[in-house]
């Protein structure tokens, strides 16, 4: 099964895949997150704009490779991949 791994700052809003090992079906991006909705309630919301899409301050990376389809998260993932998601921060 491929792993979730998420910059520090997501567990904040997050807490309950704080500490764990995240692992979901392998399949396309988009079910790699709708899996990750239903640990963590709201996830979705957090990284996904109102048509679906990845937000703009959120990239994600199936291993070395960043996602290509950002609005339809069509990209695989396979059963030995390790899915990344980034969020940048801003302000001071």
């Amino acid at each position: 099964m491929p792993v979730v791994e998420m910059t520090s700052h997501l567990y904040r809003f997050f807490p309950q895949l704080q500490g764990r090992t995240i692992s979901v079906p392998a399949g396309s991006v988009a079910e790699v997150l709708r899996a990750l909705e239903t640990i963590a309630p709201g996830f979705s919301d957090y990284v996904l704009d109102e048509q679906g899409a990845l937000r703009r301050h959120v990239t994600v990376s199936v291993n070395d490779t960043l996602v290509i389809d950002r609005m339809h998260l069509s990209d695989r993932v396979p059963e030995d991949g390790t899915v990344y998601i980034f969020q940048a921060l801003s302000g001071g």
